[in-house]
């Protein structure tokens, strides 16, 4: 029984953590959703260690440890597949921020290399000094 316990604790202690984080805003809530309820669906399985045995039977599954380890690695999964979208959607943002900024800068160059133009709005020609002196 103490292998209950252990997994309770555990989920609580998972889920304060979670908390923890959501309150520094260091995790959005869309990633903690997704432990939270994986935390309480484990602390259900430690409370009532029947009903895994009762879920296996209805998936075919003798064990009831492969079944939550079954499930384990397709949810481990899920969520590696939903963060690697994350980063390639930031990586394409931070791609064409970083030509946006190439470009800004290319025109406030030329702009800061241009001479001033004429107040009547003539740009001065070239060589025009070397003429009147």
């Amino acid at each position: 029984m103490s292998g209950y316990v252990f997994a309770l604790t555990m989920c609580v202690l998972l889920v304060v953590f979670l908390l923890q984080l959501l309150r520094r805003r260091w995790i959005r809530e869309k990633y903690a959703g997704i432990w939270i309820v994986l935390a309480v669906g484990v602390a259900v399985l430690g409370a009532f260690p029947q009903l895994a045995v009762r879920v296996s039977r209805l998936a075919g599954v003798e064990v009831p440890a492969n079944l939550v380890f079954a499930t384990a690695i397709v949810t481990l999964l899920v969520v590696c597949i939903q963060l690697s979208v994350g980063v390639s959607q930031l990586d394409e943002k931070v791609r064409t921020l970083t030509e946006e900024v190439a470009i800004l800068r290319l025109q406030v160059e030329a702009s800061t290399l241009r001479p001033p133009a004429d107040p009547a709005g003539v740009p001065p020609r070239p060589g025009a000094d070397e003429q009147l002196g």
